[in-house]
Parts: structure tokens; sequence; C-alpha cells
């Protein structure tokens, strides 16, 4: 037979029943809190991840336009320099010739040494032609010289050819006078002029001589791979 709980019990076991009940809130809250914390942990660690792609990203990118701009810059660097070194170089070379243009009139100063180059001018414009009859063009002013040259060549010519040739001084065209000297040997009845002039053979000295003064000026080429 049940007895009835006094009022000292029924609080005895309220306060149980609160206790118990404080206890399973209590365990509840911290396994939500831990879980909650396991949750920011991995959402942390994902936004982490993530940010730290994005920056690796953007740095790979930086780094890249970076060493993009210090190859361009490089490049530039080198084409100025290169332009420049070629620009001095073709000054020195202009300088060069322009200096050699400018000695070209005192050639012919000595009488002695400028006949006998005419003589060779003149008779080398005789081989190059192979003909009977030919003209030769000069200064005014080297109209006596370049008799005595003729006679000198077509002597030469005769010994060395055994045949004779008919070299004719052209006084009606004469050369220009501010020219520095040499002759012109035409050929093929006036069709084929042989310019032997200091000037002209200054401007095929200038292409066929060229490469070699580069050379002895600045030295080989490296990049150059074939040779004439």
């Amino acid at each position: 037979m049940s007895h009835a709980m006094s009022d000292d019990q029924v609080a005895g076991e309220l306060k149980k029943m609160t206790a118990f009940i404080r206890q399973e809130a209590l365990e509840k809250a911290k396994e939500i809190e831990i879980k909650a914390d396991e949750e920011f942990a991995i959402e942390k660690s994902k936004l982490v991840r993530q940010e730290t792609s994005s920056i690796d990203s953007q740095y790979a990118k930086k780094h890249k336009q970076a060493s993009m701009s210090q190859q361009i810059t490089r490049s530039t660097l080198a084409n100025k320099t290169r332009i420049k070194v070629l620009s001095a170089r073709q000054e020195l070379l202009d300088e060069l010739f322009e200096k050699a243009r400018d000695k070209l009139a005192s050639y012919s100063e000595d009488k002695g040494k400028y006949e006998g180059m005419c003589r060779g001018l003149i008779l080398e414009g005789l081989y190059a032609l192979n003909e009977d009859k030919v003209t030769v063009r000069a200064r005014k002013v080297d109209y006596d010289i370049v008799k005595k040259a003729i006679n000198g060549a077509k002597k030469e010519y005769k010994e060395n050819l055994e045949k004779d040739v008919n070299v004719e001084l052209d006084e009606k065209n004469p050369q220009p006078e501010g020219s520095p000297g040499g002759v012109s040997i035409v050929g093929g009845g006036g069709k084929i002029d042989i310019n032997n002039t200091l000037d002209e053979r200054l401007k095929l000295l200038e292409t066929d001589a060229l490469p070699m003064v580069r050379t002895i000026l600045f030295g080989k080429n490296e990049n150059r791979r074939f040779y004439d």
C-alpha cells in the first residue's frame, strides 16, 4: 500500500529531477559547443585555404607580370644599347671614309705617283674592255699627265697581250674639275664606261672593303655565321 509523499520528499524529488535536467542541458550545451567549434575550425581552415590559394594565385600572376616586364625592359635596353653601338660604329666608319675622301685630291700632287696610278687605272680598263680602240676621259688639269699614262699603258698592254690598242684622250668630254682625279675608260662605241675615277674607286672600296674594315676596327661579329 503506497503512502503519500511528504512535502519534503516531493521537494527532494523535484530537486533531483532539476539537477538531472540541468546536467543533461549542460552536457547538451557542451556537445553543441564542441560541434560548433569543430565546424568553425573546418570553415576557418577552408576559408584560410581559399584565401591562401587566392593570394598564391595573385602572387604568381604578379610575379609573372613582373618577370615579363623585366624581360621587356632588358630587351628594350639591350636593343637601345645595340642601336647606339651600331650608330656609333657607323658614324666612325662614315668619318673614316669622309677623311679618306678629303685626302683624294692630294693624290694628284705627286706627279710621278699620280701618273703611275693613272697608267694602272687605264691598263685595268684596257684589259676589261679588250677592244682595239678606246677613249680616256680625265680632268683638264691632268691632260699632260694622263697622256703620258696612256703611252705607258699602251706599251705595257702590248707587252702583255702582244697586240696594239688605240687609246685616245677625249678632250671634248673632260671629267669635272671638282673631281679628285682618276680616269674613265670608254669603249663599245661610247656605250661602255669604266669609271676609274678616284671618287668612284673609293665608293667601291666602301662597299667591297667595308666588312674587312669593320673586322679590323671592331673585331669579328660572333653572330655572323657565313662569310663571303
